[in-house]
């Protein structure tokens, strides 16, 4: 955890849901991270860490973890291992004593995830429990019907794998029928797979269908089952998959879910961040103009918004702000650029260290970014950062004499774990059937038997990559639609619609009657709402149910115009003193009173000081140590507004809110708004943020660590500031990375004791206009639903943003003079690649420590 600088422990810390299914008390991300130490050229720390694994790590806990997550993750990481320990002792120097050790683990896991096979139809179950298996009455699991097409179909190399390594042929074989039972329930007519089956009856319960979240992995292991494993019949399906992907789904630059039922039929009008991996896909079987079109759409979204949001809609707009540091994107900037030997991928990779750097780098590691829209953080760094996105990173980058072994020889998996090429003629114990006649006859000249290389690829034509990309250069800055006005709309031709969703009004008998007619139903919610759905079928013509669709659509639209103008956007606090110079970020509850920060780009920037009394409910006795200061106070006793008004007066030129309900995080709770005390509030002037206790956590630990805490107070983080860090080093000389890095974790995390009494109007359940609210609470009086086409909705990741808002939606490196003048500078200098990359190296030891905690 960077931020709080200590392991995630499941069981200590709040439950996250399904994301907490791949810890296992097994020190995951050390496990995880074996084989980027010998890609990086960490012997040395290799040797010690497998040692640790060794020694430590307990496989059999009573834990329930997810199959998938296990697999890829966990006996991937054992197994890749494995597979770069053997090499190292073969070579002579290193692990002369390792005696397959990490593969006796690996097979021992291997038999406790074999339980979840328990199944009819030979997918797993989705979770499995350590110690107790699934049936057990002690297993808390086995009770799941339904899992992801990607989670049974991301199994046959790492099973394949460990079948070949040991001799023992049963883990293949499950793997194997897993695969061969989603083939045959794929759609016959589309050749296209669903997100979810049920695991029991093989019927697809999600019947959309794209290359991203829920499907992803499935599609790049048939492929890589081929290479690694020399089974033509891998290579057949994927052929026939990828020819339907690229006749329903692309469509270029593209990539967009369709129903498998009626592929010409989109199921949705965004993408999600996973799909980014199939560029480097599609280079591996060579079809390598659609990969460029793909990744150059994707890069220009990432220079957008610094980092490619969760998922984001047709015309780039966020649609799911968080980034968590996935690294699909840098997996296929390598691949494009081991494919083309183009430097323009160089630049691309640059990019990405340069904004991971700026904007992600905490004092304990990288952070993930909670909102890309503000550069708020979220304490949490996957064990798939430093697994996948530091590999690719410096492989895009290493030349062939950096490397101590040839990576040509190995395969990646979806974890990006090194499985060796020998496999494929090592201890076959499963026979290869010829089933070429079931597979659909293909017209298709990409489908060779050979893989292309670069003179196919690029006969002659150096700039063959440039000129495709070219045209796309632009692609998301011109994509902002335009509105169409009153006037056009009423020289619209055709009929006019029967009913607007602006003049729609639900006590209307007339307005209810031309619904029923249109196939709209309403249905009053016990909270007071009122609900539209609407059913096709029942309208009473195809006119009217065009009717009905275009109003539910003006009615979505509607409602995401009165969430605009009632919610207020997310704002940050950024750490910016030292030792943390900008690199932490916390995400912030606005106010809906006192300085606007979002016309305010610079910010308020000052030390942090706490008041008394602590509430600030009263005039405030110790002025002079707040005068020209942030002031911190706790949330309780009164309202917002009296707390900002005491704390102006004292001289303070802003306002920083801490909840007093212990352990609250903006990870587990939604986003606050603090409002107003229902009356005029225009006599305040200075901004007022409000954080969780966990976020103010981190602030009064670095006010006792080091006493002088300066923060900067926005709408979104600013750039690091380079130039104060640099100066900060040089007086520092003396004091070591190492010393702070172990003076930062041991910081104390006692806050003290915090009242736990709400005050008047600031429960989190409330219904008092005037309280604190939710800033993505459902503040429409009509919600609206369509279960026989998909309708646009509004973002799902907190407040909308606004289309072609093109200040706020710039790059940040785009300063306007103003900013540029003002008193926070800034600066835009970046360090040399050859510092960056040794930089991540020195870190390595850094992210070990933090294993201890979980170990």
């Amino acid at each position: 955890m960077p931020l709080t600088c200590r392991g995630r422990v499941r069981g200590q810390e709040p439950s996250r849901g399904d994301v907490d299914d791949a810890l296992g008390k097994f020190s995951l991300t050390l496990i995880d991270t074996l084989d980027t130490l010998v890609v990086l050229n960490k012997t040395k720390e290799f040797e010690e860490a497998v040692k640790k694994v060794i020694k430590d790590v307990n496989l059999d806990n009573d834990i329930v973890v997810s199959v998938f997550e296990t697999n890829i993750r966990v006996l991937g990481g054992l197994l890749g291992g494995h597979s770069v320990a053997i090499m190292l002792k073969e070579k002579g120097e290193y692990m002369q004593w390792y005696n397959g050790e990490l593969l006796h683990m690996a097979k021992e896991l291997g038999y406790k995830l074999l339980p979840a096979f328990n199944t009819t139809s030979g997918l797993p179950y989705p979770r499995v429990n350590l110690k107790f298996g699934v049936r057990h009455p002690e297993a808390r699991t086995g009770t799941e019907t339904d899992t992801c097409t990607a989670c049974a179909g991301t199994l046959i190399l790492e099973f394949a794998a460990l079948s070949r390594f040991t001799g023992t042929s049963i883990f293949e074989e499950y793997a194997r029928k897993a695969l061969d039972f989603i083939w045959e329930k794929r759609q016959r007519s589309s050749n296209l797979v669903g997100v979810t089956i049920n695991i029991h009856t093989g019927d697809w319960v999600r019947k959309d269908s794209g290359v991203g979240a829920g499907i992803d992995s499935y599609y790049e292991y048939l492929l890589k089952a081929y290479v690694l494993l020399g089974d033509d019949s891998f290579l057949e399906r994927f052929n026939t998959h990828y020819d339907a992907i690229m006749r329903y789904i692309s469509q270029p630059p593209l990539l967009l879910d369709v129903h498998i039922h009626k592929p010409m039929l989109n199921a949705r009008t965004w993408m999600d961040s996973l799909l980014a991996f199939f560029p480097g896909l599609q280079v591996l079987k060579g079809d390598i103009r659609p990969a460029i079109e793909t990744h150059e759409m994707l890069y220009q979204v990432i220079k957008k918004h610094n980092f490619l949001p969760e998922a984001f809609t047709t015309d780039f707009r966020v649609h799911w702000a968080q980034h968590p540091l996935r690294p699909e994107f840098a997996e296929s900037t390598y691949f494009l650029y081991k494919a083309t030997g183009d430097p323009y991928y160089l630049e691309v990779g640059r990019t990405l260290i340069e904004n991971l750097n700026k904007y992600a780098r905490v004092p304990c590691g990288f952070a993930a970014m909670k909102d890309v829209r503000t550069g708020s953080h979220e304490d949490r760094m996957d064990s798939f950062f430093l697994a996948e996105m530091f590999k690719y990173l410096y492989l895009l980058f290493a030349d062939k004499e950096d490397m101590i072994f040839d990576i040509e020889d190995y395969i990646f998996t979806t974890e990006a774990h090194l499985l060796p090429l020998w496999l494929s003629t090592t201890n076959q114990t499963i026979s290869k059937k010829n089933t070429t006649t079931e597979y659909t006859e293909l017209d298709d000249s990409n489908f060779d038997w050979t893989c292309p290389n670069t003179q196919i690829l690029f006969p002659n034509d150096p700039m063959f990559a440039q000129s495709i990309r070219e045209p796309l250069k632009n692609v998301v800055d011109k994509s902002c639609p335009r509105g169409i006005s009153r006037a056009e709309e009423s020289l619209g031709s055709g009929p006019k619609p029967p009913l607007r969703a602006r003049d729609f009004m639900a006590s209307n008998p007339e307005h209810l009657e031309i619904l029923k007619k249109m196939g709209v139903s309403l249905i009053h919610l016990k909270d007071g709402r009122v609900q539209l759905v609407q059913h096709a079928v029942q309208a009473a013509s195809s006119l009217d149910a065009e009717d009905g669709l275009r109003f539910m659509q003006e009615m979505i639209e509607l409602s995401s115009q009165q969430q605009k103008e009632q919610q207020l956007p997310p704002r940050a606090v950024q750490i910016v003193s030292h030792p943390f110079f900008g690199r932490v970020v916390l995400t912030a509850g606005p106010a809906q009173f006192g300085m606007d920060l979002s016309k305010h780009k610079a910010g308020t920037r000052g030390f942090v000081a706490t008041i008394k009394p602590y509430n600030g409910c009263s005039e405030i006795t110790n002025p002079e140590a707040v005068k020209e200061k942030i002031a911190l106070m706790q949330r309780g006793q009164c309202m917002f507004a009296e707390k900002a008004r005491n704390i102006q007066k004292a001289g303070a030129i802003g306002g920083i809110v801490i909840d007093d309900n212990e352990g609250s995080s903006s990870d587990t709770a939604p986003l606050f708004q603090m409002a107003g005390d229902g009356k005029n509030t225009d006599d305040i002037t200075i901004p007022m943020l409000f954080l969780f206790n966990k976020e103010g956590s981190i602030i009064l630990d670095a006010i006792q660590e080091y006493e002088a805490v300066e923060v900067l107070l926005s709408d979104k983080a600013k750039d690091r500031d380079l130039e104060m860090e640099n100066m900060d080093q040089k007086l520092s000389e003396n004091d070591s990375h190492k010393q702070n890095a172990e003076e930062a974790t041991s910081a104390s995390q006692d806050v003290g004791a915090v009242s736990e009494e709400p005050e008047e109007g600031e429960s989190s359940d409330v219904t008092d206009p005037d309280s604190l609210s939710p800033a993505n609470a459902d503040s429409d009086s009509v919600s609206i639903s369509n279960q026989d086409s998909y309708v646009p909705g509004t973002d799902e990741a907190g407040a909308p943003e606004p289309a072609c808002t093109r200040g706020d939606n710039q790059p940040q490196e785009q300063k306007t003079d103003a900013e540029s003048n003002s008193k926070v500078n800034w600066d835009s200098k970046v360090q040399p690649m050859e510092s960056i990359l040794a930089d991540w190296n020195e870190d390595i030891e850094a992210f070990e420590m933090m294993e201890k905690d979980e170990l």
